[in-house]
């Protein structure tokens, strides 16, 4: 499926971290990004959703808005699951009743992080935070209600320009300390936005549907992260590790939730780059900091 001179709506384009930069990768293919937030629509109210549709009729409608507060949704449920698990299906039902692709991000907290091989797509949900479980209960939403051109694309360890993320964190902090601590015994595989834009535009070229991992190649540790961060952008701050127990959160991480990507890989043809080359080209290109040596 082509998708020039198409328009995308994309739900969390104007201030989110995916959202822009599904709004440049869109715009770049030749597509005509529509991005909405908040203060466009009520997506937790279809009637506000439907009147922003009938008057721009788009080809696509992308769900890249979430509650993302992973610790504070333990003390904010009524509203994790609120955008997390009732909005998805009510949007994908708008998008049923238009027969266009509705597309969601679903999260790598959906697992309880008790394996020690990547996740694959048919793997069981079963998180145990709330922010995991709302976004669990958002897939089995969408999947209940069945619409046949539903993509659900599970990301993890989002990080970007355009926002506050964990990368740009650490490295902000190494400004102001000579050290740091960073947990090394949680597992994942980082994400960079601009990647899963281009991951996704490949998707739905390819006309995907169902369930898909999508993240950038390899896996590493929060330390492991944090370390390479701070060594690509010259920091000199020494970047420590140290077991989860020593920095207790409120609401519990999987251990290990890395994503098998080879489902993505079979319907593209393409292999994600490694998260080391995505940091490299955030840090260089994007916060323009360390000496690229490439």
């Amino acid at each position: 499926m082509s998708l020039t001179g198409k328009t995308i709506a994309i739900i969390g384009g104007k201030t989110g971290l995916l959202g822009q930069a599904l709004c440049r990768t869109f715009s770049q293919a030749g597509a005509h990004p529509l991005a909405l937030s908040s203060a466009d629509c009520d997506i937790l109210n279809p009637k506000s959703v439907e009147r922003i549709l009938n008057r721009k009729d788009p080809d696509i409608l992308i769900n890249a808005a979430a509650y993302t507060q992973v610790d504070q949704a333990e003390d904010e449920a009524e509203k994790a699951f609120a955008l997390n698990a009732t909005a998805p299906p009510l949007l994908a039902a708008l998008a049923a009743q238009r027969s266009i692709p509705f597309v969601h991000y679903s999260t790598d907290f959906v697992f309880r992080g008790d394996k020690t091989a990547p996740y694959t797509e048919y793997d069981p949900t079963t998180p145990f935070s709330v922010y995991g479980i709302s976004k669990a209960d958002g897939e089995r939403g969408l999947l209940k209600l069945g619409y046949e051109h539903t993509l659900i694309i599970r990301i993890s360890w989002l990080f970007g320009p355009d926002r506050m993320n964990f990368v740009e964190k650490i490295l902000t902090l190494c400004d102001t300390h000579d050290s740091l601590t960073v947990v090394d015994d949680q597992f994942g595989s980082p994400s960079y936005a601009p990647d899963i834009a281009s991951g996704t535009l490949n998707l739905l070229k390819k006309q995907a549907t169902g369930v898909f991992h999508l993240a950038n190649s390899g896996q590493t540790s929060w330390h492991g992260l944090a370390s390479m961060a701070a060594t690509l952008a010259d920091k000199k701050c020494t970047v420590t590790p140290v077991p989860s127990s020593d920095y207790p959160t409120k609401a519990v991480r999987p251990h290990y939730s890395v994503l098998d990507l080879s489902k993505y890989t079979r319907t593209t043809g393409l292999t994600p780059r490694l998260w080391e080359d995505a940091l490299k080209d955030y840090i260089h290109n994007q916060l323009h900091l360390g000496t690229d040596t490439v």
